[in-house]
């Protein structure tokens, strides 16, 4: 065996997914494709279904994490159209329910015997996934003390309603980003150990208003998808091709502390995609590109993948050029390009290991806070681009109104205009900054065009040497 297909989490990053082949590398394997494990399981799902257009999505519940993955199948080709997860969920944390249930009145337990309470929690709710009711006994815990309880599958899912709760909660935003409704579904396929709980199944189908498809192994789903992308790409199974998506926008740190958004969360990979951006001040030598990942409005609040210079020939503001482009391998690891326009000078810079430390809490900490603080997020932007602006317009409009270029009966409108961009950038206020800047814009526009019409007068008589 010198060849692998690895799954993921649909949460992994960019460094964590490059960490995991290089892992496979380092084992000796030639790491073919790293694909998300919820496609995997999809693919499972649908190797007999390969003629049927079909809308899936897959709820997967493992011990430790949890994806949300709607797909769209047809025709044997699998596209992925939103995935939303908890990267710190799972069934460890049902253990750690129970476990504290049944210590609640044991007193100080020992680090030491701390595992004999885990393992029989965790044997507790596997248990109860088929019984009504289950008794823990653990004798002589610590030499001297017993406990015996008796745990019912009542209690359990009253217990773990608010966790099983959170997991909707990512399904609700998978829906969001897919532009779809429950009713779109054509199944919902449940994979993942801790799926095999009666009060999960209950719960999902309740909130698809659908019976959920479980009919892959919730241990084997996985590795299943796995081997069929491997027989994929060996020519032993007939065509497919899977579309799987990047679950985190990646862009760059703009002038003013802005995040630029180059490649969209729930992009289709492999993928590529760029822009052009220009110098922010005159005679500039270079330009910093900090390249981020998150789903923050500010560049400060995104998770920082990498940053380099790009040279650029000095020029006066606004007229050097560097375009950037982004692009992502059918294993989700990220290449970044930059490009000086003017000399064609390209910096090929290959980021995908330095996000390796970066905890899976922070992941869904990323997502929920780009929630959480939608607003303030926003309003912040939207002032800093509008105080941007006034920065720019200020000293342009106190000069022509110095060098008398304004008509008289425009003069009282414009300095009453700048009075209120002025006052607006002091009060710090988003909405009435951005309003007093689209004033002053509209009241220096006539103005500006005389301005302009003079510049290009006096550009032609130059030219025909008048």
């Amino acid at each position: 065996m010198s060849k692998a297909v690895i799954t993921v989490p649909a949460y992994f990053n960019d460094g964590q997914r490059a960490a995991t082949k290089a892992a496979g590398e380092l084992a000796g394997l030639e790491v073919v494709r790293i694909i998300n494990e919820p496609t995997a399981a999809a693919l499972a799902y649908g190797l007999d279904k390969l003629q049927d257009k079909a809308r899936v999505a897959v709820y997967d519940l493992g011990g430790g994490t949890f994806d949300l993955t709607i797909l769209e199948m047809e025709g044997g080709v699998f596209q992925v159209l939103a995935t939303h997860g908890d990267t710190q969920l799972g069934g460890d944390d049902v253990d750690r329910m129970i476990f504290e249930k049944l210590t609640a009145g044991a007193g100080e337990i020992a680090a030491g015997v701390e595992w004999k309470f885990m393992e029989e929690a965790e044997k507790a709710k596997r248990a109860l996934s088929d019984a009504e009711d289950y008794a823990v006994r653990i004798p002589f815990y610590d030499g001297s003390r017993s406990i015996e309880q008796t745990l019912t599958r009542a209690e359990l899912d009253v217990m773990t309603k608010g966790w099983i709760a959170r997991t909707l909660k990512c399904c609700r935003q998978a829906l969001l980003d897919s532009g779809l409704e429950a009713a779109d579904l054509d199944a919902v396929v449940l994979v993942g150990g801790s799926t095999r709980m009666p009060a999960v199944r209950s719960a999902v189908a309740d909130f698809f208003q659908k019976e959920v498809d479980v009919t892959q192994h919730p241990d084997e789903a996985i590795a299943l998808g796995a081997t069929i992308q491997a027989g994929v790409m060996s020519g032993a199974m007939r065509k497919m091709v899977l579309l799987d998506v990047t679950p985190l926008s990646l862009g760059i740190e703009t002038f003013g502390g802005l995040m630029n958004v180059i490649i969209p969360r729930n992009t289709t990979i492999p993928c590529k995609a760029g822009e052009m951006f220009t110098n922010a001040a005159d005679g500039q030598e270079s330009m910093a590109v900090r390249v981020l990942q998150g789903e923050r409005e500010m560049a400060r609040d995104n998770w920082e993948l990498g940053k380099f210079e790009v040279e650029m020939e000095k020029l006066p503001k606004g007229q050097a050029r560097v375009g950037v482009q982004f692009k992502i391998d059918a294993d989700g690891i990220l290449e970044v390009l930059a490009r000086d326009t003017k000399t064609g000078k390209d910096t090929v810079v290959n980021i995908a290991s330095s996000a390796v430390d970066v905890d899976d809490a922070a992941v869904e900490e990323m997502v929920g806070q780009s929630v959480e603080y939608a607003f303030e997020d926003m309003s912040e932007r939207i002032f800093t681009e509008a105080r941007m602006k006034a920065e720019e317009l200020i000293p342009a409009v106190e000069m022509i109104l110095a060098q008398g270029m304004v008509e008289e009966d425009e003069r009282g409108e414009i300095e009453e205009a700048l009075v209120g961009v002025k006052k607006a950038v002091s009060d710090g206020a988003a909405n009435p900054l951005k309003a007093a800047v689209q004033r002053l814009d509209k009241a220096t526009e006539a103005a500006a065009a005389r301005l302009v019409e003079r510049a290009m007068e006096a550009a032609l008589e130059k030219e025909l040497g008048i």
